[in-house]
């Protein structure tokens, strides 16, 4: 999965909605914290496409900021746990399953410019649809043998992104082959070049 521009700033994808929430954090990305503030949030909503463009997400306020990075640290420890042999946690694993009890948001499909169907909103969502959304995400994603066993962890220097190993072969080391993996590279590079000099 590549990182890309999104309307909050730079964005990785990890292919799942509750990994890309985890690696919204500063200690994740090695940068800053990309949900400081209502408006960051609600960009990221509509960058992860858990609300289609649009969405109008006037409600969004400090209390949403603060839900969803408790969300975040408990699937970050809930994660880390399962990489690292899938005990503990047990606190994070109950406040995310109560979480993915609720009801996610609704969607409709409606007809967009030239007629083609797109995805809107029933309604403004509510905070708690929305984390619905994520921790069900995160329950899938734990429950499921196949992308549990594809979950691994950037081994980047200053990296701690969290991603699903789709790899042919399963052999993927970085988050990101150009960003990560390349930074490796010029590392090793200049290793080996010290070493000869």
């Amino acid at each position: 999965m590549a990182e890309g521009r999104g309307t909050y700033g730079r964005r990785f994808d990890s292919g799942r909605s509750c990994l890309d929430l985890v690696a919204t954090g500063a200690e994740m990305s090695g940068a800053c914290e990309r949900i400081d503030r209502p408006a960051s949030l609600a960009a990221w909503l509509v960058a992860s496409r858990l609300v289609p463009r649009g969405t109008p997400l006037e409600t969004v306020d400090e209390t949403w900021v603060a839900r969803f990075l408790r969300l975040r640290t408990g699937i970050d420890r809930l994660m880390t746990a399962q990489l690292t042999g899938g005990g503990g946690a047990d606190d994070d694993l109950e406040q995310v399953n109560a979480l993915a009890a609720g009801a996610p948001p609704g969607l409709r499909a409606v007809r967009g410019q030239g007629g083609t169907l797109v995805r809107a909103p029933i309604a403004d969502p509510a905070c708690g649809a929305l984390l619905a959304a994520v921790a069900r995400d995160a329950v899938d994603l734990l429950t499921d043998p196949v992308a549990r066993a594809a979950l691994r962890r950037c081994q980047g220097d200053a990296c701690r992104r969290l991603y699903l190993d789709t790899s042919r072969g399963m052999r993927r080391r970085w988050c990101s082959s150009e960003v990560c993996g390349n930074r490796e590279r010029v590392a090793r590079h200049r290793r080996r070049a010290k070493a000869l000099t």
